[in-house]
């Protein structure tokens, strides 16, 4: 199973740091790692650092990897192409880094994840005529169709419904444990994050805060120091941790 480790990772826009020294215990296929902080915090950059499209300091080390291109990165701007159908543009990321050779198990991958997102009534739509929740999903598919072994997703809810949140974060998790990878994904929403992941990486200012089991990790001294609120964090009926925020200070 893939495992992913940063060690010392940094990088820089110009002469103006964004990321210093992150460094992680192993992250392990089959979880879903929450990266969290607040605005400005560097959570982007770490994206594009460890996909490589940013150089820096320090090393990401990817052991256990089984394919060419076992990394798959969603950006917060999917950069969808407005003349392509959902179809096509799935079918693209697909083929992407490959010849233009159409296979069938091609085709049916395209349409496992537009199922998978309960999106295929939008495969003949053209992507300039969707939603920004809509673009966001099918920015999702283009991800997943890679069946990449870690899987990079930079705020894949913050265009969407509430219904839309909890079921792309459902699938994600079931996707994780079941095919064994490890999925990354950037959240605003801490009750989705104690919810959905099972480890979560805090960053503020560009450094490394915390990085650990979620709940381990989200407490209310965290939230007081790194988001400056007052919140407590208390368990439902069924056993689940829900956030409660009560002031910003």
């Amino acid at each position: 199973m893939v495992t992913l480790t940063l060690d010392g990772l940094s990088a820089s826009y110009g002469r103006r740091r964004i990321l210093s020294e992150i460094t992680t215990p192993p992250l392990e296929g089959g979880q879903v790692v929450a990266v969290l902080g607040p605005n400005a915090a560097g959570k982007s950059t770490l994206f594009r650092r460890i996909f490589g499209l940013l150089d820096g300091g320090g090393t990401v080390c990817l052991e256990g990897a089984t394919r060419e291109r076992p990394v798959a990165y969603m950006p917060q701007e999917t950069g969808v192409n407005a003349v392509l159908t959902v179809y096509e543009s799935v079918l693209l990321a697909r083929m992407q880094g490959r010849r233009l050779n159409v296979k069938p198990e091609d085709l049916a991958e395209v349409d496992r994840a537009l199922d998978e997102l309960g999106i295929v009534a939008l495969g003949e739509r053209d992507i300039g005529d969707l939603s920004g929740g809509q673009r966001q999903m099918v920015g999702a598919a283009q991800a997943l169709v890679q069946n990449p072994e870690v899987l990079l997703l930079d705020e894949p809810t913050s265009a969407l419904d509430l219904h839309r949140q909890i079921q792309l974060l459902s699938i994600l998790r079931r996707l994780a444990k079941e095919r064994g990878m490890l999925v990354i994904a950037a959240l605003h929403d801490l009750g989705h994050a104690l919810r959905f992941t099972d480890q979560a990486l805090v960053l503020q200012n560009g450094t490394l805060v915390n990085c650990g089991p979620t709940e381990e990790v989200v407490t209310p001294e965290l939230l007081y120091r790194v988001y400056h609120v007052t919140a407590r964090i208390e368990r439902c009926s069924k056993g689940r941790p829900q956030l409660i925020v009560e002031e910003a200070v």
